[in-house]
């Protein structure tokens, strides 16, 4: 068997490294799952927040990453990427444990959780900044893709299962001590990283680094000037901008109030079209294999939106309602672990070493940047339109993000080879 850039494929689950790194990575999105619902339950049970408060703490977790340009910047100037790795699941787990020990001596404040959500929101972009780098020297070129999809795969699994695993530990411990579960995670996590050795990359070269703002600029500049990473970054961020218009809170409103399905219906929906994201990121090697890493990511690009028209397009009987909307969930997942695990193991093949971590970290301010501004928008457009046609309007949207796409090289890439990113930047 071969490898998208035309090699012998090696099983990575041979490689003990990986499989250290693979599990740290398993372990902490489990935890990230608990927390995403514990802090919320934390600021409604404990502290009787309003729904703007608990909207704050949300919007406060994504705020770190417009940072991410000069925190990018920065790492890149550091030689010891693993280490600040492991740093960003230390700081993690301790700010987390803060909040149950606060809780038991009756001390937990709102204003805790809002610094909470910031610093663990910060040391997660630490953490994907010195990520890039270490990928690529912990992963033989020709396994980028197959890496990605067995990433991509837990971190699915963590969304089918994980929800349901908080639940039950929050009914059990009370959401506050169930973040001991999470802080547990990140602390293994550390453990596991900090057991891999990797060549890592070496800092930019140059014997005075310039200035900070310089560098993040530079990394700006790689993505307008690479025609890969300008035609990714542009289809990115259209793409979720119009996710975000028609966010999972917006569908499960319309769910409700629109098609009139109960909760249980709605929960049962969800669950069984979760389990698309996790195919996706199974079968996607094969896909990319037999069609190209180009093509894959294409498909990708139009397949998670479009199925967001299928739900607004519902009618009928309650099951085909509700198999309309799991249906719509199924396809969007996979359409992105599609589109994600190619598109990530090409940008890894084309961003040169010493401009990986500041390259993501402009790549993330802007495509996390544009996120809650696709979301208020979201709010606006349902008010004035209606649930239905703003659910249309991503739908529609999401799929023009192509036009950044087929002008580009990616559409012709069918592997990884080294000559063929070199064609790319070209």
């Amino acid at each position: 068997m071969s490898s998208p850039d035309g090699t012998a494929a090696t099983s990575l689950w041979r490689d003990r490294r990986f499989r250290h790194f693979w599990a740290g990575n398993a372990i902490s999105q489990f935890g990230d799952r608990i927390t995403e619902l514990a802090l919320p339950l934390i600021a409604v049970g404990a502290l009787n927040a309003s729904a703007g408060q608990v909207a704050a703490l949300t919007a406060l977790i994504w705020t770190p990453n417009l940072s991410a340009v000069l925190l990018g910047a920065w790492v890149d100037q550091q030689t010891r990427k693993r280490r600040l790795m492991v740093i960003a699941d230390l700081v993690r787990a301790a700010v987390l444990l803060s909040i149950p020990v606060a809780y038991l001596s009756g001390t937990v404040t709102l204003g805790q959780l809002y610094a909470v959500a910031v610093l663990t929101g910060t040391a997660g972009v630490l953490f994907n900044t010195a990520y890039p780098p270490f990928f690529v020297g912990l992963v033989p070129r020709g396994s980028y893709v197959d890496a990605n999809s067995k990433i991509s795969a837990a971190r699915s699994a963590s969304h089918v299962a994980g929800p349901a695993l908080g639940g039950l530990l929050i009914q059990i411990l009370a959401a506050p001590v169930t973040l001991v579960v999470d802080a547990l995670t990140f602390l293994a996590s550390a453990i596991l990283v900090g057991r891999v050795r990797v060549d890592e990359p070496p800092a930019a070269a140059g014997t005075t680094a310039p200035p900070l703002l310089r560098r993040a600029r530079e990394g700006l500049a790689l993505i307008v000037r690479h025609p890969v990473l300008r035609g990714s970054l542009g289809c990115c961020a259209t793409v979720n901008f119009f996710t975000f218009i028609g966010g999972s809170g917006l569908v499960v409103l319309f769910a409700s109030r629109d098609l009139g399905l109960s909760a249980g219906s709605i929960g049962v929906a969800f669950g069984v079209g979760a389990t698309g994201s996790l195919l996706g990121a199974v079968v996607a090697p094969g896909i990319s294999r037999r069609y190209g890493v180009g093509r894959s990511i294409v498909v990708g690009a139009a397949l998670f939106p479009a199925p967001i028209a299928i739900a607004a397009a519902a009618g009928g009987p309650v099951w085909v309602r509700a198999g309309a909307l799991a249906a719509s969930v199924f396809l969007s997942g996979f359409g992105v672990m599609l589109f994600d695990v190619n598109l990530n193991a090409l940008q890894a093949a084309v961003i040169p070493d010493g401009m990986r971590s500041r390259v993501a970290g402009a790549f993330s301010t802007i495509n996390y940047g544009i996120r809650p501004i696709g979301a208020v928008t979201g709010g606006l457009l349902a008010t004035m339109t209606g649930l239905r046609a703003t659910l249309l309007v991503a739908a529609v949207g999401g799929v023009v993000s192509l036009l950044w796409l087929l002008p580009s090289p990616i559409p012709r890439i069918r592997s990884l080879a080294p000559d063929t990113a070199a064609d790319a930047a070209g």
